[in-house]
């Protein structure tokens, strides 16, 4: 049976999301967990997108299989039990048998938080700047984002990227106490885009670029135009989201697949 896990996670001590050879990433522990909770030998989840090493998460969707049918509650409580202190399991939702986190999504939203404070209690959590940038110059300069949709300029040279087409809905800066927070959100993102976006977008509020040059920047489609990218400890994956009706949908398409499994006894 497939079920939706809403997966939060401090990203500072992992190598990302992703599984990969000789690293400790977020993927790998929730997979271990899994298995050991389910008496499975082999478990794969899917996330509905990839975070980098660093990257925090306060909302990643991650669908996978299970023998069972088992209550959202319960399989959330058993994995929290065994997870370690800096992931959790939010939300879990039952799903029919061909729902996906990545590809049903229909957008995706990340923040990035700077501190103007120093401030030891979120030096994980915040990118610290002892200078205010221009907040106002660097909306204006945001706007672009709006406008455009190539965004090669802003993408990594490596990689399996077929094209370089975002269509973002939001791009804004605001301000929160001692914080300043961006918001972004699209249907996609590229990898490592976002941090090369609000890299650049604060060399224009600290004056190093004007707002022409940085929608110039994007128009040329050259990725030696950006600048270098922000640190990962600000970014977080905030929200991802699917169409109206959808967790409804699945939920029907999940019990007509429940109908033919026996539930656990225990």
């Amino acid at each position: 049976m497939r079920y939706f896990l809403e997966v939060a996670y401090d990203g500072t001590r992992f190598h990302g999301w992703q599984t990969q050879p000789n690293a400790l990433t977020v993927q790998e522990v929730l997979d271990d967990c899994l298995r050991k909770v389910f008496r499975v030998a082999q478990v794969e989840t899917v996330g509905s997108g990839r975070t980098d090493t660093g990257v925090h998460a306060t909302q990643q969707w991650v669908h996978v299989e299970l023998p069972q049918v088992l209550s959202g509650d319960e399989i959330q409580h058993k994995l929290n039990r065994i997870l370690p202190p800096d992931i959790a399991v939010g939300q879990v939702l039952p799903v029919g048998p061909e729902a996906h986190t990545r590809f049903d999504a229909v957008s995706r939203t990340y923040e990035y938080r700077i501190s103007l404070q120093k401030n030891p209690f979120l030096v994980r959590h915040a990118y610290y700047l002892s200078r205010k940038p221009d907040v106002a110059r660097m909306n204006e300069a945001a706007q672009a984002l709006l406008q455009l949709e190539d965004f090669t300029t802003f993408s990594k040279v490596k990689g399996d990227t077929k094209h370089y087409r975002c269509t973002i809905t939001q791009a804004y800066w605001r301000e929160e106490g001692d914080q300043l927070i961006f918001t972004i959100k699209a249907n996609r993102f590229l990898r490592g885009m976002v941090r090369l976006v609000v890299g650049t977008l604060l060399d224009v509020g600290k004056g190093k670029l004007t707002v022409r040059q940085f929608r110039e920047a994007i128009e040329r489609q050259d990725r030696k135009l950006a600048s270098g990218a922000a640190p990962a400890e600000g970014l977080f994956l905030h929200r991802v989201e699917y169409p109206e009706g959808y967790f409804a949908q699945q939920l029907v398409l999940f019990e007509e697949a429940a109908a033919l499994v026996p539930r656990e006894n225990d």
